[in-house]
């Protein structure tokens, strides 16, 4: 049996249209028709008026830099191999605040509210300077 992976997400009947969207490049939220706020991480109520009534929406793929921290040691695999990384919290244009990682972008050169735009790897978002 293969090493246990932490970084693979295990889709599950509500969030499967989430995974193969972003497998297809293209990043999802919430969004919901009784209040009109969009939301992320992906839930099947309204976080901020409770209402069921919420549905996907394409995301524009564009956020400001939070805040952010480089790794430099995760004895989980695989992660290990892939330090230092830089694990972020990202203000999509849309509104929610989304965890992620910034890649292609030297450690130095972060700031908080540079603008990213989502980009994909192994089918997952990340994000990288642009907007």
């Amino acid at each position: 049996m293969g090493a246990v992976r932490y970084d693979v997400p295990e889709p599950d009947a509500f969030t499967r249209p989430y995974w193969e969207a972003a497998a297809q490049g293209l990043l999802l939220i919430r969004r919901c028709g009784a209040c009109g706020r969009a939301h992320h991480y992906p839930r099947e109520f309204c976080p901020h008026c409770w209402s069921e009534e919420v549905a996907w929406e394409e995301a524009s793929g564009r956020a400001a830099l939070y805040t952010w921290s480089t790794v430099h040691r995760n004895d989980l695999p695989p992660f290990g191999d892939r330090t230092p990384y830089t694990a972020a919290v990202v203000d999509l244009a849309e509104g929610p605040r989304m965890m992620t990682e910034v890649v292609n972008c030297a450690e130095g050169s972060l700031a908080a509210g540079m603008a990213l735009r989502v980009t994909f790897r192994d089918g997952k978002p990340v994000f990288e300077p642009g907007g």
